[in-house]
This record gives C-alpha cells, sequence and structure tokens, in this order.
C-alpha cells in the first residue's frame, strides 16, 4: 500500500509558487463567454519557472511508492512525463476519443462547457497500481473524476491528483471525494 503523502507546513510556503503563479496569464472568455481561461503559455516559456512547477512535483512524490503517473490530454501531458521519469515510474496517457490506437476503455464526463470523453489502452494498469493523476488545472472536478473512475474500473489504486492551478470557487475538489488532491497555485 502506498504510504501517505504528508502535507509540508502551509506557514513555511515555497517561494516558488509565487513565481509559478505570476507566470499564468487569465484570458477572458476561452473558450466561450464566461470563461476566464488560465494561460500556462508564459510558465512554458520561462525555463526557470517551468522546472520550479516540474521539481515541487517531483519532491512532492519522490520515495511514495507511485508505479504510474496518468496525464490528462492535453496540458498534463506537459507535466506528466518529466514527473514520471523522475520518480521511476511509467506514464499513462489518457486521452480525448479515436486518439489511441487499438482497444480501449472509456469514461464520458461533463465539463463546465460541455460534454467530453477520456480513453486509456486495455493494460495500461495492472490490478492494483498506484497512480498519480497529472492535469494543469481544476475547475469543477468533471475531468478528474473521470480520470479516476477510469483508472480505478482498470484496477489501479489513484493516491493522488496533481494540478499546477485550482478554480476554488467552481468547488472541484469537492467531487473528488476520498481522493487527495495537491495545487501548486490557485487561479489569479
Amino acid at each position: 500500500m502506498a504510504a501517505p503523502i504528508e502535507e509540508k507546513d502551509q506557514a513555511t510556503e515555497d517561494p516558488r509558487k509565487e513565481g509559478i503563479a505570476s507566470s499564468i496569464k487569465v484570458v477572458p472568455h476561452v473558450p466561450k463567454g464566461g470563461i476566464m481561461f488560465q494561460d500556462i503559455t508564459p510558465l512554458l516559456l520561462d525555463p526557470k519557472v517551468f522546472k520550479d512547477t516540474v521539481d515541487l512535483f517531483i519532491e512532492r512524490y519522490t520515495g511514495k511508492d507511485i508505479s504510474a503517473v496518468a496525464g490528462i490530454e492535453a496540458r498534463g501531458f506537459i507535466f506528466g512525463p518529466p514527473i514520471a521519469l523522475a520518480i521511476g515510474a511509467k506514464f499513462i496517457p489518457l486521452r480525448k476519443p479515436r486518439k489511441l490506437p487499438g482497444e480501449v476503455i472509456s469514461e464520458e464526463y461533463v465539463l463546465e462547457y460541455g460534454r467530453d470523453c477520456l480513453e486509456m489502452h486495455v493494460g495500461a494498469v495492472q490490478q492494483g497500481e498506484h497512480v498519480l493523476v497529472v492535469d494543469d488545472l481544476i475547475a469543477t472536478g468533471g475531468t478528474l473524476c473521470a480520470a479516476i473512475n477510469l483508472l480505478e474500473r482498470a484496477g489501479a489504486k489513484v493516491v493522488e491528483c496533481a494540478c499546477v492551478i485550482e478554480l476554488r470557487e467552481l468547488k472541484g475538489r469537492e467531487r473528488l471525494k476520498d481522493t487527495p488532491l495537491y495545487v501548486l497555485v490557485e487561479s489569479n
């Protein structure tokens, strides 16, 4: 069984998080009116901030008995692979429909602005495997819940979800129920 991942003292907040927060650009009305899109492109264009972001996750998950990192398409593919490599885990892409060849299992879900679906290769995880789910952002929690459901249906144990940004006002954290969530910064 994976050891619980302990929280560090929040009173000694890591100064790297300030650089991460200040590098995220908010773009109004994308992909539709009323949505405040959290653009991580400036973060990716700054090698120090990008490295700090990945390093914070690596520091948290090293030595935590995680055998797989599942990244949610598309921005979970940016952060998931370097985390997986650094902690000695495999990377599992959770993709949009019809992007994976071969046999897949799928999970449909509702977004704050529509419906979508995630797919994963059959056999990507083994029964009882400890998995970390990675994405750039949690809003309503629909995408992360779909990822958790998909992985658990395949027999995995999701030990935690990790996101760069949380839109706390949308209460997505509450939808995750018993699955812990680790977030680097709250939305601007």
